[in-house]
């Protein structure tokens, strides 16, 4: 006999295979197409595994890669919004909560409440696990616009400040990678593939 629990997990694991769909701006490294949501999230995840030993305080890694993993399932809903956007904040929103009971809501109940909690608190961005997945999440489009000439911030007309002051959040969950951050961000400019205003 086939449990309710699995036909709910069947169910979750259908829907968010949508994620797949989820077109982002930045773009993979030394190309022109456009990365999409679960690609986005296997690089981070995988990111955290690399770069672990990197992180300011000692983490859970199994926790940050659930993190990551599940961060952007609620754009499946809501949508992706440009980190650049100057019309929507590109922070937890209501539609996003939304998104998150709905779709987490699929499942279970202790594994829906176990998912929405971490989603939670990747959002509220104060664990250091949730500082180190943030750090990934700044991270990688970083190397991708470092890798495309400039990318989206090209693309979109982003300058060194709205850059830097994105950025800088890599250091709460890792001072070793943001000075690497930093040193790429710097480089951008003398390579005039990021301006200075």
């Amino acid at each position: 006999m086939i449990s309710d629990n699995l036909l709910k997990q069947i169910a979750f694991i259908k829907e968010i295979d949508k994620v797949k769909y989820i077109q982002r701006k930045t773009k993979l490294f030394n190309s022109d197409r456009n990365e999409n949501d679960a690609e986005h999230s296997w690089h981070l995840a995988i990111m955290a595994v690399v770069l672990a030993e990197h992180s300011n305080e000692n983490i859970d890694v199994l926790k940050v890669i659930k993190m990551l993993l599940i961060h952007d399932i609620v754009e499946i809903d809501a949508g992706d919004t440009f980190i650049y956007d100057t019309q929507k904040n590109h922070s937890n929103t209501d539609e996003e909560r939304l998104a998150a009971n709905r779709i987490f809501g699929l499942l279970p109940k202790a594994q829906a409440e176990e998912l929405i909690e971490i989603w939670e608190e990747f959002e509220a961005g104060e664990t250091k696990e949730a500082k180190f997945a943030k750090s990934m999440d700044r991270l990688e489009p970083l190397l991708q616009n470092t890798s495309n000439n400039g990318g989206t911030w090209a693309e979109f007309g982003v300058d060194y400040d709205k850059v830097y002051n994105k950025k800088k959040v890599i250091k709460d969950g890792s001072e070793v990678i943001w000075d690497y951050a930093e040193n790429l961000i710097n480089e951008s400019v003398d390579k005039g593939i990021l301006k200075k205003v």
